[in-house]
């Protein structure tokens, strides 16, 4: 049993923004990186929320690995083309105006895709998948990432958990939203049963040796996530592929790291990321409401079906995450105990204190949600 604590939304916003700009992060980029690390944690995927606020983002930016200060810059530019060089900026700040610019491309061309090098860890990739949708948009985002997987047959970490988001706008329903590792699980969620005192599921990793594992503690001290699938009886070749899909299109395509060479955010000098995004516009291909009507009946097809034996709903990819938002708006956001006491720690060193009411407290098993 694990202790969690719960904060209102706004209580836990309004310390980051201070925790960001005390760190000489400009306020309006203390924002964006806020209100996105917040949309990781009311989503449910806590492995890409607050639980990272030190651990990776204060902590470069205490070392100057990261500078608050960066603009993208073009490299090369078409209609429907844009290669961004991130500057060694804030991922979320570098992000999401890229993803902008991506959006603004597409109003006139239909479809575009921009790339970034150069960048550090953007957070949930759904985040900037999601904002085509405002705009009848399909959305696309995809980024690389420091080396934890094992390709099949291996043992090393050598490709990143590479996550593939992907947004689209229904009519009456909520949107669908694919947000998922091409591993297993994100290192934060091995990060967050480690915090949590827990066992790992078997097959989401291997020790050193390349044997399987449960113990958070070996994947974390030497050892690999799986890729998705897990081993090969299983197929995880499939989900190795789709992680060297990413790291092509984010990091060979846009010139950025890839592979083993994307800096672990513990070394010095720049992590060297690289995201991908695409916006395709509705109209360009059909009449919108026709495309959402449809998308419409297709869910409507799969949440009417028959259910397994002693299951009562099926779920549509990002229905569990826009409920859980919708909640944890409304009654605040979980967070563990241990996660609580780092988050006070590292307030404490910049003098920034984490002085926040909670509003309840409860013993637990660990939420496992997350992408």
């Amino acid at each position: 049993m694990t202790k969690t604590i719960v904060f209102r939304a706004k209580d836990l916003f309004e310390f980051m923004v201070r925790f960001f700009t005390k760190l000489g992060v400009p306020e309006d980029r203390a924002k964006i990186t806020a209100e996105i690390l917040q949309a990781a944690d009311l989503r449910g995927v806590s492995s890409h929320g607050m639980i990272r606020l030190q651990t990776y983002y204060g902590s470069r930016l205490q070392k100057g690995l990261i500078d608050p200060l960066a603009n993208n810059e073009i490299i090369r530019e078409s209609i429907a083309s844009l290669a961004l060089d991130g500057r060694n900026g804030l991922g979320q700040v570098v992000a999401k105006d890229a993803m902008s610019r991506c959006i603004e491309k597409a109003k006139q061309a239909g479809i575009a895709i921009t790339t970034v090098s150069n960048s550090n860890h953007y957070g949930i990739a759904g985040y900037y998948a999601m904002m085509a949708l405002e705009f009848d948009m399909i959305g696309i985002s995809l980024t690389n990432s420091q080396p934890l997987v094992a390709p099949t047959y291996g043992r090393k970490r050598l490709l990143g958990t590479n996550p593939i988001a992907i947004a689209a706008p229904a009519l009456n329903s909520k949107p669908f939203v694919l947000d998922m590792a091409t591993s297993i699980v994100p290192i934060g969620k091995v990060t967050y049963y480690d915090k949590a005192g827990e066992s790992l599921p078997e097959g989401w990793a291997i020790d050193s040796k390349g044997n399987e594992t449960t113990s958070p503690k070996e994947v974390l001290e030497g050892g690999a996530l799986y890729p998705l699938g897990g081993p090969d009886i299983l197929r995880g070749y499939k989900g190795y592929g789709l992680a060297m899909l990413v790291d092509i299109l984010s990091g060979v395509l846009s010139g950025s790291a890839f592979g083993k060479n994307v800096s672990d955010p513990k070394n010095p000098g720049p992590a060297n990321v690289g995201h991908f995004f695409a916006a395709i516009r509705l109209d360009a291909f059909r009449d919108p409401n026709d495309f959402k009507k449809d998308l419409d009946a297709l869910f409507d097809q799969l949440k009417t079906a028959e259910k397994a034996e002693g299951q009562d709903r099926i779920y549509i990819h990002g229905e569990k995450e826009f409920e859980l938002a919708e909640k944890y708006s409304k009654d605040g956001i979980p967070l563990l105990e241990e996660v609580v006491k780092s988050l006070v720690s590292a307030g404490k060193d910049i003098n920034v204190p984490f002085d926040l009411d909670p509003i309840r407290s409860f013993e637990s098993n660990p939420i496992h949600t997350g992408n």
